[in-house]
């Protein structure tokens, strides 16, 4: 796509233009090294890179414009563009480069510590099912129509995302659901997008690694609500103490869902068992798949944004009742003969992982154990650490230690942390294994007959990290091998 400068450039920036405007723009982007002839390079300052320390080498290789926030080494017949807020002009740039695609489609972003990923790939399911092309923006991939692209972000950045969007209105698209991390919120990379819904799953101790405290963390979600327009709908958990704060400031039209008190859609478990749950959605009944309280809340969510889409009621439930969620969330592994029971689960935080334990509990028989392999990453959020260890061992009734990409740190360490506030009776149900292949294959070797193993942590990840490298690692597939 060409375009001429001077009609993309957004209003409501403070900017200083240096150059001329009137330049044919070929590509956007942000990383120099795919800058090509004709290129706009936006120069980002991020925690662990500065792009301006590449201006010159995107120059080189024939970028035309630069964005940045200060100008320190001119260059003759470039266009320089100095802004204060470079990603939320950029945000607005490319959303005119691309001829507003955004604006084109119905985009519903999914945003809470849990949750995500399972509100918007039901979504995604349910509609195509409905015979609707649709778009996923996802942690476990993005998905244009049938067209599955690896994802490398929960949220990809601001330029790739608005790519993303133009590519899928291309392929026909009319419905994209997309997850909205707090990193995405807090570093702009969702400038720009006009949102036809939000919604509001849940909010837990997360990510303090990056946000420092709970309050910044609270603010960088409620952000996302506070950009609606007032042509869109903000739907939120209204049992979450959050849930009411994300929509105190937005022009949004407002909607609730919940479990336990009242809302625009309330849900009521009537059961929840191994085979799946039964519940009442505003007085109609349906049997799901799906299990454990927390999914009652993920189908409410799904059920409240379809209905806000203008779908039958009817319709939405029949179709729903079939679905069985996202990949490596709470994903059953039968073994062939035997009765041991296997569950892959992405939870990584300490609410996710008593949601996961808890629904085991309240659905296994007396007799028997559940077993968890556990662990947290490495150069992420310390202070989580702790509670992860003693939610496994409070819950559980053997919990497993090991490693879940380690990274740079040692695995042992990360292990002590985790261990560090266990009381003694804790302490006894606590095996640690840093190996996390050899701490699967111990669970199922100690596991009896009709015990259930929940490894948790990795989910749908293929891969471990470490010092720097990915090895190949699926949980699933390892689990699958132990248990025959």
């Amino acid at each position: 796509m060409n375009k001429k400068l001077f009609d993309i450039l957004p209003a409501g920036f403070e900017t200083r233009l240096i150059g001329s405007k009137d330049i044919l723009i070929r590509d956007i982007t942000i990383d120099s090294r795919s800058v090509k002839e004709g290129s706009l390079y936006a120069a980002f300052r991020g925690s662990k890179s500065d792009g301006h320390a590449y201006i010159d080498n995107a120059i080189q290789q024939g970028a035309v414009c630069v964005v940045c926030e200060k100008v320190s080494n001119k260059k003759e017949g470039i266009t320089y563009i100095e802004c204060s807020d470079v990603r939320g002009f950029m945000g607005s740039m490319i959303h005119e480069y691309f001829d507003h695609p955004s604006e084109k489609l119905k985009l519903v972003g999914v945003t809470g510590t849990n949750g995500k990923t399972t509100v918007t790939t039901l979504l995604y399911q349910l509609m195509t099912s409905l015979g609707y092309v649709c778009g996923l923006i996802s942690t476990v991939e993005n998905v244009i129509g049938s067209n599955v692209i690896p994802a490398t972000h929960t949220t990809p950045d601001v330029v790739s995302v608005h790519k993303l969007l133009a590519r899928m209105y291309e392929a026909g698209c009319e419905y994209v659901f997309m997850e909205v991390s707090s990193h995405a919120a807090d570093q702009k990379r969702i400038a720009g997008l006009k949102f036809a819904g939000a919604v509001f799953t849940n909010l837990t101790h997360d990510h303090l690694d990056y946000h420092g405290t709970m309050l910044n963390y609270i603010n960088a979600k409620k952000s996302f609500f506070d950009g609606l327009t007032e042509d869109a709908y903000a739907l939120v958990n209204s049992d979450d103490k959050n849930g009411l704060v994300m929509i105190q400031n937005t022009k949004a039209r407002k909607l609730t869902y919940a479990v336990r008190s009242m809302a625009d859609y309330k849900v009521k478990i009537i059961e929840n068992s191994i085979l799946g749950l039964h519940l009442r959605i505003n007085d109609i009944e349906a049997h799901f798949k799906m299990i454990g309280a927390f999914n009652a809340y993920n189908i409410a969510a799904v059920y409240g944004v379809t209905r806000e889409l203008g779908i039958e009621s009817d319709e939405v439930l029949a179709l729903m009742s079939g679905l069985r969620g996202a990949n490596g969330r709470f994903d059953m592994v039968k073994p062939s003969e035997g009765f041991k029971l296997g569950i892959v689960d992405y939870a990584h935080t300490p609410d996710a992982l008593e949601n996961v334990l808890r629904t085991i509990k309240e659905i296994r028989s007396k007799d028997v154990q559940i077993i968890v392999v556990i662990g947290c990453g490495g150069d992420r959020d310390k202070t989580k650490r702790p509670e992860m260890g003693n939610v496994a061992c409070d819950i559980a009734d053997i919990a497993i230690f090991t490693s879940d990409n380690p990274r740079s740190e040692d695995p042992e360490v990360i292990l002590d942390d985790m261990e560090s506030q266990l009381d003694n009776q804790l302490r006894k149900k606590m095996i640690r294994i840093s190996d996390r292949k050899e701490a699967i294959k111990t669970a199922v070797m100690l596991a009896q007959s009709r015990d259930i193993i929940v490894v948790a942590g990795k989910g749908h990840e293929d891969y471990q990290e470490i010092k720097g490298e990915k090895f190949p690692f699926d949980d699933k597939l390892i689990l699958k091998e132990y248990l025959g």
